[in-house]
């Protein structure tokens, strides 16, 4: 079992910047490709940023491209999004995600990772 906690959420001024963190217990995230994901009121559950256990190969929606960066610390079991000149948009909850161990493949679906945190509101006033 994997259990995952985030923080870091809050409010924020539109161009502002927040540091989301994922720790990790239970077992190591080493060999677990990881994910953020965000839920807006009344919105689907997205897919925000993942990043693959073997090479760190990252991803990101196009909404985030060029604002939000994904990285790992598999030393301290962790996981964090910077995220830098936020938006209005960017409003959501949001969730970091582990996949099974040893699976390459980013995923892109949130049925795609068995592991969740209960994730952190972040509130961005414009």
């Amino acid at each position: 079992q994997v259990q995952l906690v985030e923080s870091g959420g809050g409010l924020v001024q539109a161009g502002g910047s927040l540091r989301l963190s994922c720790a990790a217990s239970g077992r190591t995230l080493s060999t677990r490709t990881m994910a953020w994901f965000r839920q807006a009121p009344g919105k689907e559950r997205e897919l925000v940023a993942g990043i693959t256990w073997r090479d760190s190969t990252t991803y990101y929606a196009d909404s985030v491209k060029g604002r939000f960066t994904i990285s790992r610390d598999n030393a301290k079991n962790m996981a964090y999004l910077q995220m830098s000149s936020l938006q209005s948009e960017d409003t959501a909850v949001y969730f970091c995600a582990a996949r099974y161990e040893f699976l390459v493949e980013l995923g892109y679906h949130e049925n795609e990772y068995r592991y969740w945190g209960q994730g952190t509101q972040v509130t961005v006033s414009s």
